[in-house]
């Protein structure tokens, strides 16, 4: 991101997420999300907000997590790691993939096992039966 921070109405353009939505993210996620906020109550989001939103986002949205597991994830530390300072420096925030497959890819992967599966079997029956002569 070039600029610093982030206006809350620039941020739901771009994500395509209400504002409405974003606040309430900052409750729900327990002080996970913290924004600057400037004169008169205005929120600006900082990199890594953003960066946790945009994680976030794509849990709930596009791997149809709900508000209850995604809490899981950052309490566990699989999802977010803050930033740090050490001697001085702060060391830059991790947006960490969750660890968990989605309840999509589980299903993919069952279906493809059960597919091989069956084609084993149909493998197997064809070696055994006999070769029909044709003449």
């Amino acid at each position: 991101m070039s600029e610093p921070f982030i206006s809350i109405n620039e941020l739901s353009k771009r994500l395509g997420v209400p504002a409405h939505t974003l606040r309430y993210w900052e409750k729900a996620f327990d002080g996970s999300i913290r924004p600057v906020t400037g004169a008169g109550g205005r929120r600006y989001y900082r990199d890594i907000d953003v960066q946790k939103i945009q994680a976030i986002r794509g849990l709930l949205y596009d791997q149809g997590y709900t508000i209850a597991g995604v809490r899981k994830l950052i309490a566990s530390g699989d999802l977010i790691t803050e930033s740090k300072v050490k001697k001085g420096k702060e060391v830059k925030a991790e947006v960490i993939e969750p660890k968990v497959k989605s309840v999509t890819a589980v299903a993919d992967s069952i279906q493809i096992d059960a597919a091989l599966e069956l084609l084993e079997k149909a493998r197997a029956e064809l070696s055994q039966s006999p070769t029909p002569n044709i003449s």
